[in-house]
């Protein structure tokens, strides 16, 4: 799906990540830079802002992971 790449298990907290679709545990990770409107409702106006994206190798559903603060 995303070239030669392996998906991998993911932790969030301390917890495996199980996607919200399907259940599925193996995941695809990418950076994304959030475009000027998403990046002002999030209130990221500051900064060029960027998430990590966990995408589920098994449905493809995107988890967004947002910076803490």
């Amino acid at each position: 799906m995303f070239g030669r790449e392996d998906p991998e298990t993911v932790e969030i907290l301390g917890k495996a990540l199980r996607c919200h679709v399907c259940e599925g545990d193996t995941f695809y990770t990418r950076k994304a830079v959030l475009p000027g409107a998403v990046a002002t409702f999030f209130n990221f106006d500051w900064a060029a802002p960027s998430c990590t994206c966990v995408i589920c190798s098994r449905c493809g559903y995107v988890h967004w992971f947002f910076p803490g603060s």
